[in-house]
């Protein structure tokens, strides 16, 4: 063949190698491309959607009815002196958001719940002279919803949920002994231990006794100290102190807070000198350097009832609301408001 001819013919067998490299080269990619485009899309829509979904659930409220509550109750509002109507379960929900961190646990929160509304309905059973509740911790705190919006402004929304979630999930529900509404006591903080109602206050209560809470190491508020001047020390217990060494001699309850103490010649309950110098606890010590007197607390509180911190510690190791309750309170029922007060309901 003449070079011309061998020359064109291996030419056009090379264009047709390129041409088939080509199209090969499409199948191989663009083909699975187009396979797995699809798949991708709906992929990415599916996860947006599942984002809407989200979104939308954590913008849904929880809704409190009216028949949810079986009376009203008229709170005195302190700034204002005027009297503030408001349904049960809403009063114990601004009580709960008043009285216990919205980050604590959920079972912890529905605890509280349960002593918000035990106590109300126990204060409006055995009030005399028409007594009215207060907004201040002389009964419960409370804060209404446009204070509560102040307090946490752009968290209002899930802390306002998460809470009404809880007391949605204990609507009705008050502790009873014997069939009557407790003095459901709690504070923030215990010593390691809650102490006996008669170790604080004069009277017995069977259901409030002391027992163990070692959750409460974990607070931010278990340990404290407050240093005094001895010049102040005299005036605020109104004593005089010997200058050089000085011994306080101590009783204490079984729960190890100061049931007694001895301090210039004056024999004091824990309970007052906590309340003379504003300590956190009646769990306390005392030590002195030059002329100074140094209080080394533990705890934060009265320590009768349920600790609030020891309660989210129990929350947080998968105990019940119920639980917990049971717990701090010794020996309790839990009944709805009806079945322990039907005389209320019905005068309200």
């Amino acid at each position: 063949m003449h070079p011309y001819y061998k020359r064109k013919v291996n030419t056009k067998w090379k264009k047709r190698i390129i041409v088939g490299f080509s199209i090969l080269v499409t199948v191989i990619l663009v083909i699975p491309a187009l396979i797995v485009v699809p798949k991708t899309l709906y992929m990415s829509e599916n996860k947006t959607s599942v984002e809407r979904e989200d979104q939308n659930d954590s913008e849904e409220t929880v809704v409190l009815k009216e028949e949810d509550s079986a009376f009203s109750v008229d709170v005195m509002r302190t700034a204002s002196n005027e009297n503030e109507s408001v349904l049960l379960e809403d009063y114990v929900t601004r009580v709960v958001a008043s009285e216990m961190p919205a980050d604590f646990e959920i079972e912890a929160l529905k605890a509280q719940a349960l002593a918000a509304r035990t106590y109300i309905v126990n204060f409006l059973t055995n009030t005399k002279n028409n007594q009215q509740v207060t907004d201040t911790v002389k009964h419960q705190v409370y804060k209404n919803d446009q204070e509560l919006q102040q307090i946490w402004g752009n968290d209002y929304q899930w802390k306002i949920k998460k809470i009404k979630q809880a007391v949605a999930s204990t609507v009705g529900e008050v502790l009873t002994y014997n069939g009557k509404p407790i003095t459901p006591t709690f504070f923030s903080t215990s010593n390691g231990y809650t102490e006996n109602a008669e170790d604080f206050w004069e009277n017995e209560l069977p259901y409030l006794k002391s027992v163990a809470s070692p959750w409460d190491e974990d607070s931010p508020k278990f340990a404290d100290q407050k240093t005094i001047t001895k010049d102040d020390l005299e005036q605020m217990l109104v004593v005089t102190l010997p200058d050089g060494d000085i011994t306080f001699p101590t009783t204490r309850t079984e729960s190890h807070r100061v049931k007694t103490i001895e301090i210039g010649g004056k024999t004091f309950t824990g309970r007052d000198v906590r309340e003379k110098l504003e300590l956190r606890s009646t769990d306390f010590k005392i030590s002195k350097k030059d002329d100074y007197f140094i209080f080394t607390t533990k705890g934060y509180g009265h320590g009768v009832g349920m600790s609030q911190y020891g309660a989210n510690g129990m929350a947080k190791e998968g105990k019940s609301y119920k639980e917990i309750a049971s717990y701090y309170y010794q020996g309790i029922s839990i009944q709805t408001i009806e079945d322990a007060t039907p005389k209320l309901v019905v005068q309200k």
